[in-house]
């Protein structure tokens, strides 16, 4: 199931976190998987977010790959797929990424129960990754999506990055503090 959350909603975090506790097998902690590029206004949603969960999830076992420091682009998701498989077998990977969409979607924040294709906003045909998606639509699909990337207005990704980097830091929280044996990773602020 899909879930879908307006960038404007005050409780977009919240419905998140919710989204993801509905959406993410069990295993062990999550390993969190954001996926653009800095060079692109309208495609570095996830390396935005990345940097902002390294933040707020410092010092907890939680793993986020994809930031603006060291990127993850579509291209390179082919190799951390096999990464990912043999570095965290049991863990579900959460990606993120920016989207395109119709124009009343620009905005959204939708919250899936399935991986997602990185690059296929730019007709790109790249392997599928995670077990649970994030996507930000931040432009109207349109054949010529390169050009919308650069026209993104930064404020919308950077909106867009705080509430998603919000409800995976309350869902990784949540999730660390209902697991017995992981209760003792969490500082004694989180709690």
């Amino acid at each position: 199931m899909d879930y879908s959350f307006n960038l404007y909603n005050k409780l977009a975090p919240d419905g998140i976190c919710l989204a993801l506790k509905k959406s993410t097998p069990e295993g062990a902690s999550p390993v969190i998987l954001c996926i653009g590029s800095d060079l692109s206004v309208g495609d570095s949603l996830g390396p935005v977010t990345g940097t902002k969960l390294k933040q707020q999830l410092a010092g907890l076992n939680c793993y986020v790959y994809g930031t603006l420091a060291k990127p993850i682009t579509a291209h390179e998701v082919k190799y951390m797929n096999d990464f990912l498989r043999l570095t965290h077998p049991a863990s579900p990977i959460i990606a993120i990424d920016a989207a395109v969409g119709n124009a009343g979607d620009i905005g959204l924040i939708r919250v899936a129960g399935r991986g997602l294709r990185p690059g296929s906003g730019a007709n790109k045909r790249l392997a599928k990754v995670g077990d649970v998606s994030v996507m930000g639509i931040i432009a109207e699909q349109s054949v010529f999506n390169y050009s919308l990337f650069s026209a993104t207005r930064l404020n919308v990704v950077y909106k867009m990055s705080e509430i998603i980097a919000d409800g995976v830091t309350s869902f990784v929280l949540d999730y660390l503090r209902n697991m017995p044996y992981r209760a003792d990773l969490l500082n004694a602020s989180f709690l």
